[in-house]
């Protein structure tokens, strides 16, 4: 039966608004009434009424209604669309940004679309959160048009996978240092043909298994954002035949860890590794490939960024909230 889904209380011409219409291929109207936003886009079938998603949702805001009738179940909310965008903006050349995560709150994830934040990466590596708590995490990124990426603890096939089956935009790696370790990653992140990620259907990357899932795999290879990340010398070394593995969308640089390969920890802003990005940027340009890096601050993600830096992971979400408070503080006692 033709039906609609209603999602109301949307602040109209938030980032995090916008952003899902984008994704749904629509475009905000302005209705009847001044701070009122309506969207319509043609019937819909279900076979049984569809959810709407409590995450989408903040009740007790101005009325506004958002009315949104896509063809599918899977085009109204799916879950690989997140990555999709993101690949398309990398493929096409353009910047996104967005910070690490470690904090385990679905309300700071939910702040990250207000902002405009293109993507987070919840980290599991060397933050605090399980997998559990990210499966969580996930739903609040989509809920408010960001892409979540997940950065596990190390190139094994079982991290990924549940990774990637809890519905993330896509996987970032640590410790690619030459091709078999490239290789590894795009096995455990890709279905057949192109790797050999395990497959159930019935998670929540598979819409748990709604209408069958059609073309779940093909998707999910096309969607997946894979990134590998090369944190030390051997790495750098090796770039340029890491590079020529098919299945990487983006070549992480980890500044500091490459700072430690280079026996000065932590001093990032050395010249010593500030020359081996700038190298490593320059191969990955030449290549065609899409390169990310790390940015403590606003100085160094401008650097970056004119040295081709196109996956910009600014800070981490505790770090920024403390600096905020510290500045609060420090205006307010001075």
């Amino acid at each position: 039966m033709a039906r609609r889904d209603i999602l109301r209380g949307w602040p109209h011409g938030t980032p995090a608004m916008q952003n899902t219409l984008n994704s749904l291929g629509l475009t905000a109207l302005s209705g009847v009434r001044k701070r009122r936003t309506r969207v319509r886009k043609g019937p819909i079938d279900y076979p049984r009424a569809a959810p709407v998603y409590p995450f989408l949702l903040t009740p007790g805001r101005v009325d506004r209604t958002l009315v949104i009738e896509p063809k599918t179940r899977t085009e109204h909310i799916h879950m690989g669309t997140r990555g999709g965008l993101l690949k398309e903006k990398l493929q096409a050349g353009e910047t996104v940004i967005g910070p690490f995560v470690i904090v385990p709150s679905m309300t700071m994830i939910d702040t990250l679309g207000y902002a405009g934040m293109d993507f987070c990466i919840i980290d599991s590596e060397h933050g605090p959160i399980s997998m559990e708590t990210s499966a969580d995490l996930v739903i609040a990124a989509d809920g408010t048009g960001v892409a979540p990426i997940i950065r596990v603890g190390d190139n094994d096939e079982r991290l990924i996978l549940r990774a990637l089956d809890i519905g993330s935009a896509g996987v970032q790696v640590p410790q690619i240092n030459d091709p078999d370790d490239a290789r590894r990653l795009v096995n455990s992140a890709k279905y057949s043909p192109i790797g050999e990620r395990g497959l159930s259907i019935f998670t929540r990357a598979g819409d748990y298994f709604k209408d069958g899932t059609p073309g779940h795999t093909d998707r999910q290879n096309e969607e997946t954002v894979v990134i590998g990340h090369i944190e030390g010398k051997r790495g750098l070394d090796n770039l340029d035949e890491i590079m020529e593995v098919d299945g990487i969308d983006v070549y992480f640089l980890g500044p500091y860890d490459i700072s430690q390969s280079m026996g000065i920890p932590g001093d990032v802003r050395n010249p010593i590794v500030e020359e081996a990005l700038v190298e490593a940027c320059g191969k990955a340009k030449a290549a065609g490939k899409a390169v990310g890096s790390y940015a403590r601050d606003i100085d160094m993600g401008r650097w970056l960024l004119s040295n081709g830096v196109q996956y910009l992971a600014y800070n981490v979400d505790a770090t920024v909230y403390m600096e905020a408070c510290e500045r609060i503080m420090g205006e307010l006692r001075a």
